[in-house]
């Protein structure tokens, strides 16, 4: 028995510390440890629980081809890699040869991958191969264009500063099934005598010991947002001499706020008017006070502006300036001065982008070439794209090449022609670092790869040299590629001194830094947009707000949260309990259902059969179901993404998966 030190990958913004025992090669304890500021010896169930994942029935261990059609239930072949790999070589070389390399789409996700397994190898593969390229757009996309235009690459404020603020703000984010290692130090805060506001449709469990909770109707923090901001500005509760010295675009904003008092953006969001009354003067008052964004309110059509707003309220409140105050995003920008593309070592090619968010349609109705391959690698489509039953539709098609790298069989690789077993995270080296916590991870594998699993770094190198594409040149291995990320940047030397002495380093410049103390934006003047014309020109006007999508026939709207023991699909395979659909009482006594009845929810798009759980923690014309759940979780086979409609987000081609609108009746 041995104990061996690592990091978890897996998309939370804590990126903890592990300890894990290994017993005649297989892991049989995960814990946490304390290298990190974070961790502090504990860790989610999730991953204490992974060797479930890793050696559960489901486990993929030998690569299989497909016989028979799509369309019949799943048979299989087992073969040797290299027959796999000629296989996979034959028909993608014949695709491009006839189509060229756009007919090859590779879809893939990188938030539980570092920049090893979603960088390395892998882009340099479909990169040389001239294959379209992947709009990343399910997460992160319309909340990094919005920070990147205020903000640039600046980071905010750490996680563990929040100890230190004296009102802290949760506003689309649900730390306690998301980011469990932030919960213990908003209650030391709170102990110190901080104030906590939670802004989200559902009264989470931080919600309901909070000062203040306000349960926004979802796609609305854009109108609370800007009457906030107005109420601010009319109040004289900012700072003009900050505002002076680091803002730009301020009169317009100032303008384009002033559409939406309180009264109206209470009456659009359904909160009280004096909850809203109640914000404004905490913020006004009180600092440090710090913002903690989320991803929930991006996933819909305003979602782009409505982060914008928020991000402005530090800025005009002036709560910069102080540990502790200001706002968090996302901090992978934490200036590391390293990054993925000195490993991957081939240039972007020019090539078609596809919006991984219309993947249904993009498969449908791409011509010139359409898409005759699609590889699927660190991610699961069918359980999280949008127009789940088209999805279904075009992977089932014979004349369509569907290769899965995954760890176990996904509802993705079940509509597969070739799977191929995968590495888990434990099995293979990675270089990754937090969006949460400013820390980073030289991981290496802890154990060897269950069964006939290779890495990303096998799978695609083979493929290059098969096809060749491979250059004398080519970093090749893990240590390779780690080696060639350090050396393209100065101050890499320093970074792998760190990690091979600790396994884990902060960013050149530190950790904790305070925003406009120790950094500051990085845009070109170093200056704050609030209109950036960038933004402006995409989302056609910044901060127009685009009313709600309910009709009388879909009038709930559905939002599909993180379940606090998945990482979005991941783990999904080890859940027995079927999907619920969670309703406000209210709604729930109006239609005659009762906990447990059985319910169809539907709308023009789609349709799911589940259960109902009545909830006393969702608002009124509001529904939950979980992302996450697969196709075995519900009675017909679909999921939440099978009613999410088409349409985009304002910014960044985010996906909206929280515009869609249902009806709800028993079965």
């Amino acid at each position: 028995m041995t104990q061996h030190a690592s990091s978890c990958p897996l998309d939370c913004p804590d990126a903890c510390g592990l300890e894990v025992t290994v017993e005649h090669d297989r892991v049989v304890r995960i814990e946490g440890d304390r290298r990190g500021p974070l961790t502090d010896g504990f860790i989610c169930g999730k991953v204490r629980k992974f060797a479930d994942h890793m050696y559960g029935d489901d486990r993929l261990t030998q690569p299989l081809v497909r016989t028979g059609p799509k369309n019949g239930p799943p048979r299989w072949r087992t073969v040797t890699w290299d027959e796999a790999l000629a296989l996979v070589a034959d028909r993608i070389g014949g695709i491009v040869a006839r189509a060229g390399g756009e007919a090859v789409l590779p879809y893939h996700y990188g938030g539980s991958n570092g920049w090893i397994t979603d960088g390395g190898c892998a882009s340099r593969f479909f990169r040389r191969l001239g294959a379209s390229r992947l709009q990343l757009t399910f997460c992160a996309a319309a909340t990094s264009a919005a920070q990147r235009g205020l903000y640039g690459a600046m980071p905010g404020v750490a996680l563990e500063d929040f100890a230190h603020a004296k009102l802290i703000v949760l506003w689309g984010v649900n730390p306690s099934a998301t980011s469990i290692h932030l919960v213990p130090i908003i209650d030391r805060a709170r102990a110190a005598g901080a104030k906590l506001v939670v802004v989200d449709p559902r009264a989470t469990p931080l919600a309901r010991h909070a000062d203040l909770h306000l349960p926004v109707r979802p796609g609305a923090d854009l109108p609370i947002a800007l009457a906030i901001g107005h109420a601010l500005i009319e109040r004289g509760a900012i700072d003009r001499a900050f505002i002076e010295t680091h803002v730009a675009d301020f009169t317009e904003y100032a303008r384009r706020a002033a559409r939406w008092s309180l009264d109206a953006a209470a009456r659009e969001a359904g909160v009280a008017r004096a909850d809203l009354e109640a914000f404004v003067e905490l913020y006004a008052a009180t600092s440090p006070a710090v913002i903690r964004t989320g991803w929930g309110m991006e996933r819909n059509r305003n979602g782009g502006g409505s982060i914008a707003a928020v991000l402005a309220l530090p800025a005009i409140a002036g709560k910069f300036g102080v540990r502790g105050g200001g706002y968090t995003m996302s901090n992978s920008d934490a200036r590391w001065a390293v990054g993925a593309e000195a490993g991957i070592g081939a240039p972007e090619a020019a090539t078609r982008l596809v919006n991984m968010s219309e993947i249904g349609v993009q498969l449908r109705d791409l011509r010139d070439p359409r898409i005759e391959c699609l590889f699927v690698y660190n991610c699961n489509p069918v359980a999280t794209a949008p127009d789940q039953r088209l999805l279904v539709e075009q992977l089932a098609r014979d004349d369509r090449f569907v290769v899965v790298h995954e760890q176990v069989m996904t509802d993705t690789a079940a509509l597969a022609d070739v799977v191929l077993p995968a590495t888990t995270f434990l099995e293979h080296r990675e270089l990754h670092r937090g969006y949460g916590t400013m820390r980073m991870f030289d991981r290496p594998a802890v154990v060897a790869p269950y069964g006939e699993a290779r890495t990303n770094t096998e799978l695609f190198g083979a493929l290059l040299a098969r096809m060749g594409l491979a250059q004398p040149d080519d970093a090749t291995t893990d240590q390779a590629i780690v080696d060639r990320i350090f050396a393209a940047s100065p101050r890499g030397e320093a970074l792998r001194g760190q990690l091979d002495a600790h396994g884990i380093a902060a960013p050149p410049d530190g950790a904790n830094r305070v925003p406009f103390v120790d950094v500051f934006p990085s845009t070109p003047d170093r200056k704050i947009h609030l209109v950036p014309a960038a933004l402006d020109a995409e989302a056609g006007e910044l901060y127009a707000y685009r009313p709600d999508p309910a009709t009388d026939a879909f009038p709930l709207a559905l939002i599909s949260p993180a379940l606090a023991t998945q990482i979005s699909s991941t783990f999904g395979q080890l859940r027995e309990a079927p999907a619920a659909i969670e309703l406000a009482i209210a709604d729930a006594d109006a239609r005659g259902i009762a906990d447990g009845d059985d319910v169809r929810v539907w709308n023009a798009h789609g349709e799911v059969h589940c259960v109902a759980k009545r909830e006393a923690h969702v608002r009124p014309g509001v529904c939950v179901l979980h992302k996450g759940f697969w196709r075995k979780h519900t009675a017909n086979g679909f999921t939440a993404n099978a009613l999410i409609p088409p349409g985009l987000a304002d910014l960044g081609g985010q996906g909206a998966f929280n515009d869609a609108r249902v009806q709800v009746a028993k079965r």
